[in-house]
């Protein structure tokens, strides 16, 4: 995890994986040192009530369903995901096997962390005790928008309970995970996160999940694990603690004009197979270009390019990853069809479970 630039804490680093984006809620703050801040003390009545607006009334209605996450080694966020289990980062639970759960209204409640999964960065704690008035936050039906208002709720810095507003600025982005591998189909956002609030929600104004908060990269950029991929990994996390994803085995790159136009295509599309790895599902199936010297340019030369999988058009590493990881599962057979030498053709492969670790872009 890379440090953020504030004298007033010290952050964890997410294990010996160096992300490209710094992780937005791993506070090493110990909880003996320092106690959270205390909630305010909501009186609802007839003229409180009315005051504040559309981010009040979501904020109201969705912050009993969050809490902060103690591990002893980091805080960060979470949310109650159905009557007995918590919802956060990966990063968040780190290698802990217990945590402390403290919902808004000061109740302090044990954990036990059911499963992670590194390569989403998701984690589920089971809890012990809920409040009375505590509801599990549902999620969108519907697909997020770009220019959609968002809220994210959290406990950044430490500060219990804090609320911030933004937009959708883009979707289908590939972000860094702790396993080395990128993140598909995640959600970026304008919306305002720090060290503390990872694992929170990212809801509607409607309060419904659209993301999980995952990491920042700058002032006006944050990014959300999707409420799709949680909504796939989430229930084997609880079911058995571990989640497998499918793998190609296989490393990509657009075609780019440049590369069309060194492969003699009449336009760019589709994406080029740069290598394979030996004794992966692509092996021998998929054939990998070689890199050749085009004006001065090391440019990827022959080799297959995936046109379609599954009947579905790739357009871009992004959609291949987002197709993987929402409509596959390892031992899926996959009809995939290529341009071969000019020539169109289909061929089929058979997913494998994803390794642990990677250090290079591969699906």
């Amino acid at each position: 995890m890379s440090k953020e630039t504030s004298t007033r804490r010290r952050f964890l680093k997410a294990g010996s994986v160096a992300l490209t984006a710094a992780l937005a809620g791993c506070s090493n703050t110990p909880s003996s040192s320092t106690e959270p801040s205390q909630p305010e003390t909501q009186q609802v009545d007839s003229t409180s009530s009315n005051k504040g607006g559309k981010y009040t009334q979501v904020y109201r209605e969705t912050i009993p369903s969050v809490v902060l996450v103690d591990t002893g080694q980091g805080q960060g966020t979470g949310f109650l995901y159905d009557s007995s289990h918590i919802v956060t980062n990966a990063h968040v639970a780190g290698t802990a096997s217990q945590a402390q759960l403290r919902f808004h209204d000061g109740t302090w409640s044990d954990g036990t962390v059911l499963g992670t999964d590194s390569h989403s960065d998701l984690a589920v704690i089971s809890v012990d005790e809920i409040p009375d008035t505590t509801e599990p936050l549902s999620f969108i039906q519907d697909s997020p928008v770009i220019g959609q208002e968002v809220v994210a709720i959290g406990n950044p810095y430490d500060l219990n309970g804090t609320v911030t507003s933004g937009i959708i600025s883009g979707l289908d982005r590939l972000i860094p995970s702790p396993a080395g591998y990128r993140i598909p189909d995640a959600i970026q956002t304008d919306a305002a996160v720090n060290p503390g609030n990872s694992g929170g929600p990212l809801v509607s104004l409607d309060g419904a999940v659209i993301g999980v908060v995952n990491s920042k990269r700058g002032d006006n950029i944050a990014f959300g694990i999707s409420a799709a991929l949680t909504q796939q990994v989430v229930p084997e996390l609880i079911e058995t603690g571990e989640y497998e994803h499918a793998y190609m085995g296989v490393s990509l790159q657009n075609v780019t004009p440049t590369i069309a136009d060194a492969n003699e295509m009449s336009e760019p599309r589709g994406l080029l197979v740069v290598q394979t790895v030996r004794g992966g599902p692509a092996d021998g199936v998929l054939q990998p270009s070689d890199i050749e010297f085009v004006n001065g340019t090391r440019v990827p030369v022959g080799g297959d390019i995936i046109l379609t999988v599954g009947g579905e058009p790739m357009r871009s590493f992004e959609d291949l990853a987002s197709y993987l990881a929402l409509q596959t599962r390892p031992g899926d057979t996959l009809e995939v069809t290529i341009l071969r030498d000019g020539t169109e053709q289909t061929v089929e492969l058979t997913l494998v479970s994803r390794p642990e670790q990677s250090q290079s872009p591969l699906q």
